[in-house]
């Protein structure tokens, strides 16, 4: 695996903090609900970028750095449906007007990626140090794989208030109103919040919660801090335009959360056998890294990824459809 050019590192980091800036300033100036058709170009755009910038990767530093941008891209990008899931009871629950939506989701995604960035720089320190870590981040993957297939799916119909947000209710001065995307404003002479700085904190705040088991799936694919924080930029861009294009229609991916805990169980395994074979714990074989434990090659980890995502995409789509029919059949037989 090559090393990826410095030069290459700053232009890509320059190029995202113009662009986040630049959409940031467009969507405040001008607020407005994107179309269906905007919303797939956009998407369409960001996903040709990151194919693009996965083959800059391939150029600069090798088809193995290329295919674990890939790897994590895909992953990101699909446990990123959970955060839209999120996302639309956040903006239902704090009633936020549907004009100023795409704003409001563009700021808490810029929040979210600056927390992910510490999040990152954290563990990239951590995992240098102390390659055990990994045992613990393979635990609790395949604790987060069993949870989604097992876990109580009715806590998620409903949004629950951080202790943070609680804390900013009670001791912030907020308006009952929103004003535009105005955040701070004043009335007779008194300076007020509006609740779009508590709908921000909560989707970033939010954001970064999921992160917490998103960031340890991507640190089981690649070591390399840019690639993961890229991979992490990549599948935040369409968020926005996901938002609007999917919305309710979430509920209907019925096997993703199947697909994902395999991919999430894959990758748990694959840093629990990484950790044992450089162990250097006393109470685990004496200190002594376990032989005869093989190193699993990108393009697997790709490959798993690409067909349990894309099949329960595939399985998913059949089943909406299989039952659209059944519904039209019984439609027919009361006629």
């Amino acid at each position: 695996m090559g090393t990826i050019p410095v030069a290459f590192e700053v232009i890509t980091f320059i190029v995202i903090i113009a662009f986040f800036i630049f959409d940031l300033i467009t969507m405040a100036r001008n607020p407005k609900i994107p179309t269906v058709y905007d919303c797939v170009i956009k998407i369409s755009i960001f996903v040709v970028a990151a194919l693009i910038f996965g083959a800059l990767l391939w150029g600069f530093a090798g088809s193995t750095t290329a295919i674990q941008f890939y790897s994590g891209w895909l992953t990101e990008y699909s446990l990123s449906l959970d955060n839209l899931f999120i996302f639309v009871l956040i903006m239902s629950s704090f009633a936020v007007p549907r004009s100023i939506q795409k704003y409001v989701l563009g700021v808490g995604i810029t929040i979210a990626l600056i927390l992910r960035g510490i999040f990152i720089s954290i563990g990239a320190v951590i995992i240098q140090r102390f390659t055990w870590v990994f045992i613990l981040f393979g635990l609790f993957l395949l604790f987060t794989a069993w949870k989604m297939i097992f876990g109580n799916k009715s806590s998620d119909d409903e949004y629950k208030e951080s202790a943070l947000i609680c804390f900013a209710k009670h001791h912030l001065h907020l308006t009952n109103t929103y004003q535009g995307s105005l955040i701070r404003v004043v009335i007779d002479n008194k300076k007020y919040f509006t609740p779009l700085l508590i709908v921000f904190i909560s989707l970033g705040t939010t954001d970064a919660l999921f992160a917490l088991d998103s960031i340890p799936a991507i640190f089981g694919l690649t070591k390399n801090p840019f690639v993961v924080f890229t991979t992490n930029v990549f599948a935040l861009l369409g968020l926005e335009q996901l938002y609007f294009l999917l919305g309710n229609m979430l509920n209907k991916l019925k096997y993703l959360p199947i697909g994902l805990s395999i991919v999430l169980a894959f990758i748990g395994v694959k840093l629990i056998l990484e950790a044992l074979s450089s162990n250097s714990l006393p109470f685990i074989n004496s200190g002594r890294p376990i032989p005869g434990i093989v190193d699993v090659p990108s393009w697997v980890s790709l490959l798993v990824i690409v067909v349990c995502i894309g099949g329960a995409a595939i399985a998913s789509v059949l089943l909406n459809r299989k039952k659209s029919g059944s519904e039209v059949d019984q439609k027919t037989d009361k006629e």
